[in-house]
């Protein structure tokens, strides 16, 4: 009998107890989260975990600061129900996990937990080391080939189509589980999960997860509120992007009320960077070409740049991007070493970046979308950059001076 051996974020072999975390996850021994027992409400709005620290509870607000929240359709009222009714939960993420998507497992993970059930965290890829703080608590484990272990329902957090495993596809669709999705993108193609909890209108991920909590009447502790803040900041820029709104913010600070720290997180997240980093900044940077009169700025990563790809988060160079005037559109290409090229595109402006990465076999959202495209770089880029120029209007298209205009 295989088994999935999913190697954790911080540990060795052999089976581990729920909250060691000097071990590796490994092969038929694989060890879920085990149920929280030492969870205890003391009012109505806070509950102490074991170690004493207070979290959050977004479910018992006044109903002036819950009006801007959606209510529940027969859909989401039907994912519910599986995962009240279910025991063994699989949560997975897409390849290279973002903020949102380790923030929203911590999240549910511990939802879970409360809720006396079993949890398997296992991802396509290890969490990025700045995501410690949350990996101190949650077991992040690596799939590295065979089964998934015993479960009865998987939750997909932050994606629908299981391509975006990776390798752990085959696994993923083996497994006889019941597929619950919980995302806020928009889904191309047909409907094969059992349940979903999706509103693509939501922020984030973790955001639904906050709801989910609610819905369930579980409250937040302090590692799942740090979750759901994680995935908050991560996938509106720290409140910059377009994707901000009320409920956004309001939850926002409802966690800080409840102990969540954003000077702490933030300079997680966004300063604890090594000190080749800003080198790495500038090299990417002069890689830049505009087009269609400086509305489209376009980077590109070359796998002979040598330089460690996680040294910068893509985002990062895309906001330096969007921070110049004229530019309404950017795209950064990134050669993989296994081949192909990984396209993010951001908009700042209504022209739609979902559908010209839709185009290539990936999607997203309107304003902030990406692909992986079979093909050297230099064709790859070029194939973009044509794509992309057909949605500005022809006079602006037609002065992209062939090859644009380079800051090299």
């Amino acid at each position: 009998m295989t088994a999935a051996v999913a190697r954790s974020s911080r540990g060795a072999s052999s089976p581990t107890k729920p909250h060691d975390r000097s071990r590796l996850l490994t092969g038929p021994h694989l060890s879920p989260h085990e149920p929280a027992e030492r969870h205890r409400v003391v009012n109505d709005a806070h509950v102490t975990n074991d170690s004493g620290s207070t979290g959050v509870d977004p479910s018992r607000v006044d109903g002036a600061r819950t009006a801007g929240r959606p209510a529940l359709d027969a859909e989401k009222t039907r994912a519910l129900a599986l995962i009240r009714g279910a025991q063994r939960f699989v949560l997975i993420g897409h390849m290279r996990p973002d903020g949102d998507v380790i923030g929203a497992q911590a999240a549910m993970c511990r939802v879970l937990q409360v809720m006396k059930k079993d949890v398997w965290v296992i991802n396509p890829d290890p969490p990025e080391g700045r995501f410690e703080y949350l990996a101190r608590d949650v077991r992040f484990g690596t799939y590295s080939g065979g089964e998934l272990p015993p479960h009865d329902v998987t939750i997909l957090l932050d994606f629908s189509e299981p391509s975006r495993t990776g390798a752990m596809e085959p696994a993923l669709r083996a497994a006889k589980s019941r597929k619950v999705v919980v995302d806020h993108h928009i889904h191309h193609g047909d409907a094969w999960w059992d349940e979903r909890f999706v509103d693509v209108s939501a922020a984030a991920t973790g955001l639904l997860v906050a709801r989910i909590a609610r819905a369930l009447d579980v409250e937040l502790d302090a590692v799942a509120a740090r979750g759901v803040f994680t995935s908050l900041v991560t996938d509106t820029g720290w409140f910059k992007y377009s994707n901000t709104d009320a409920e956004t913010l309001t939850l926002a600070g409802e966690l800080v009320a409840r102990g969540v720290v954003p000077s702490d997180l933030f300079g997680a997240i966004y300063q604890s960077r090594s000190h080749h980093h800003p080198a790495y900044v500038g090299r990417l940077l002069s890689t830049l070409s505009y087009f269609a009169d400086e509305r489209l700025a376009v980077v590109d990563q070359p796998i002979s740049d040598k330089a460690d790809p996680n040294l910068v988060d893509s985002d990062e160079v895309l906001d330096i991007l969007r921070s110049v005037k004229s530019v309404e559109v950017v795209v950064y290409l990134r050669e993989l070493e296994k081949g192909g090229v990984k396209v993010s595109a951001r908009s700042k402006s209504d022209y739609d970046v979902n559908a010209l990465m839709r185009r290539f076999g990936g999607g997203g959202h309107k304003k902030a979308s990406g692909a992986t495209i079979e093909g050297a770089l230099a064709d790859v880029r070029a194939r973009v950059v044509a794509a992309a120029l057909e949605g500005f209007p022809p006079a602006s298209a037609a002065r992209a001076n062939g090859g644009g205009r380079s800051q090299r």
